[in-house]
């Protein structure tokens, strides 16, 4: 970062970017960057490069409220959400929806379907609209969504993750911890070779972050992971089913199998159901998150609970609470059922 740059961040911190900072670093006039970002008037090449090199460093959104009519102060508040197909975040929804209602907001939703590009658009679609607050996914964003949210100048509340640094409040579990404590888990139950079943995470970086962990536990303790099968698709009960099927074709010897989620594992449990696998006698199952369905079944799935609906309470109390950026751990609770 140059001195102009630290210069302007430090003057203005706390504060939305404005256009007179573009101006600023871009060494132009307002009234050029406003030329330029409504693509009219005429700029040379140079001095439209300098100007969206400084819309990019500094994550500057154009406020569409401008010249309007609109109050100066919204009731609304951005949540930006990865999936639907996933009960995790419509709990997380209810979460956040009881809190803002009390508080006298309302939320506007939007759904990355975990493409950091769509991510990308809807979080400079809704800055655009000047909301009071905003709500996101995860800790790990592409780098101009990143400078989106620390020049937004309004309250940031990510959520889901505690692994790794936030720019404002932080909501969630450690997923690394769920990794290590599920690996942990079917140690002491014996089982020595052990495969992994999972979705595409390569924009899915919770989950990323639970195979790593539970991969480098296995490694640690001596064990390494036998084998594993990522599906290309994302998560999903079938996914898990065919996904399974793959891994036991390729090892009919494995004595556990942690998947990536409980919808994954519940695809798993139906495959073994169909095909006369025992559970847990020839086969462990372990998901993570604890779904109703998966918790609550004849045979119980060993998984992992996650708060989700009190992490979308909390984070979206914090955004108006007046306090300080903090990260806030909530746990998660091991439940032994019956698959392991």
């Amino acid at each position: 970062m140059t001195s102009d740059q630290m210069r302007i961040r430090s003057a203005r911190a706390g504060a939305s970017v404005t256009i007179t900072d573009v101006a600023q670093l871009a060494g132009v006039s307002e009234s050029t960057v406003s030329r330029v970002l409504r693509e009219k008037g005429a700029s040379s090449e140079k001095v439209r490069r300098r100007v969206r090199d400084a819309v990019e460093t500094l994550g500057y959104v154009p406020n569409r409220l401008a010249g309007t009519l609109a109050s100066a102060g919204s009731n609304l508040v951005g949540v930006v959400i990865a999936s639907l197909g996933n009960v995790v975040f419509p709990d997380l929804l209810r979460g956040v929806s009881t809190a803002l209602d009390a508080a006298g907001y309302q939320p506007v939703i939007g759904v990355t379907d975990y493409d950091v590009d769509r991510e990308e658009k809807l979080v400079a679609a809704m800055l655009a609209w000047r909301p009071a607050a905003l709500i996101v996914t995860g800790l790990d964003h592409s780098p101009r969504t990143s400078a989106m949210l620390r020049g937004a100048g309004i309250r940031i509340a990510e959520v889901l993750d505690v692994d790794g640094e936030g720019i404002d409040i932080v909501v969630g579990y450690s997923n690394r911890a769920a990794g290590e404590m599920s690996a942990m888990l079917l140690l002491r139950r014996g089982h020595r070779r052990i495969g992994y079943v999972g979705h595409d995470v390569s924009h899915d970086h919770r989950a990323e972050k639970r195979r790593d962990s539970f991969r480098t536990t296995l490694a640690r303790e001596g064990l390494p992971l036998v084998a594993e099968t990522i599906m290309p698709s994302s998560s999903s009960i079938e996914s898990g089913r065919d996904g399974l099927a793959l891994l036991l074709a390729a090892h009919p010897d494995l004595d556990a199998v942690y998947f990536s989620n409980d919808d994954m594992a519940l695809g798993g449990l139906f495959h073994c159901r169909s095909h006369g696998i025992g559970i847990p006698g020839d086969l462990a199952v372990m998901g993570y998150n604890g779904l109703d369905i998966t918790r609550l079944a004849p045979q119980p799935l060993t998984t992992i609970l996650t708060p989700r609906t009190r992490v979308g309470e909390v984070a979206a109390q914090l955004l108006f609470a007046g306090g300080p950026a903090e990260t806030v751990d909530l746990g998660f609770e091991l439940i032994e059922g019956a698959t392991v």
